[in-house]
């Protein structure tokens, strides 16, 4: 039997998670508030009123912006405040609800980053109505992304060093107790606490992000290249959908899907 150790949200694609003890989930969505924004290049073009899956090299993210990893945020979903903070510091601060706000923030951001911005940053967000709302995901289904810690442990006996779980900012983190054998689920259904019902869509492999060290800022692992090496593949966790919704709580059972 497993159970869900952590639930995370990231309110601000690449940026800070928010710890979660339950969140409700509806079918077809991802967790609420879950990637809502993203800090786009200039380059980039994105219409709010109709919004479309863009790539994540179209915005800021630690695959290619480490420097984010330095930074730590918070979202205050009250207020709609953006709070950025760099070693204990509060370095920026705005409410993302207002044009001079979200300005403070681009403003930031345009100033830390110099040149690995294209063009001036702009703080995008998904559409708030609609079914399903967008959100800044890596892939365009809206899913969710879970872990199991099992295969992370598997990872460090091979890599011979600890791994921080938040490497692969998952949403959920699990525990099998076997290596590998969420990987087997896809395609299937399972239940999640009482009632919630998903469905694994795929693996996921891994890109350079998972090489930051989240404390340092630095890129001091290769991990795809030792998960290939070692397992013949840089996947890392799977994709679910929601079909039933519900509640799910940090602590509940995972079902994995009968064989």
């Amino acid at each position: 039997m497993s159970r869900i150790a952590q639930i995370f949200r990231y309110p601000i694609k690449g940026l800070s998670p928010e710890p979660l003890s339950k969140v409700e989930l509806s079918p077809g969505r991802t967790i609420p508030l879950d990637r809502a924004f993203a800090v786009a290049h200039g380059s980039t073009e994105f219409d709010a009123a109709k919004p479309k899956f863009l790539p994540k090299s179209k915005f800021l993210m630690l695959a290619r912006n480490e420097r984010l990893a330095a930074l730590r945020s918070r979202y205050l979903e009250e207020s709609q405040e953006l709070v950025i903070e760099r070693d204990g510091k509060q370095v920026a601060r705005g409410r993302l609800d207002q044009p001079v706000g979200r300005q403070m923030i681009e403003q930031f951001f345009a100033a830390y980053l110099s040149s690995e911005v294209r063009g001036s940053p702009k703080l995008v967000r998904g559409q708030i109505a609609g079914n399903p709302a967008h959100t800044f995901s890596d892939v365009p289904q809206h899913c969710l992304s879970l872990i199991n810690i099992s295969s992370l442990r598997e990872l460090e006996r091979v890599m011979k060093t600890p791994i921080d779980p938040m490497r692969f900012r998952a949403n959920v983190y699990f525990d099998t107790g076997l290596p590998w054998q969420e990987f087997d689920w896809c395609g299937s259904e399972f239940e999640i606490g009482n009632g919630v019902v998903v469905r694994a869509t795929s693996r996921i492999q891994r890109c350079a992000a998972t090489n930051v060290n989240l404390e340092t800022a630095n890129r001091d692992l290769n991990i795809p290249l030792q998960l290939q090496q070692a397992f013949g593949h840089a996947d890392m966790g799977i994709y679910v959908e929601v079909i039933q919704g519900g509640t799910i709580n940090q602590g509940d059972t995972i079902t994995p899907p009968s064989t």
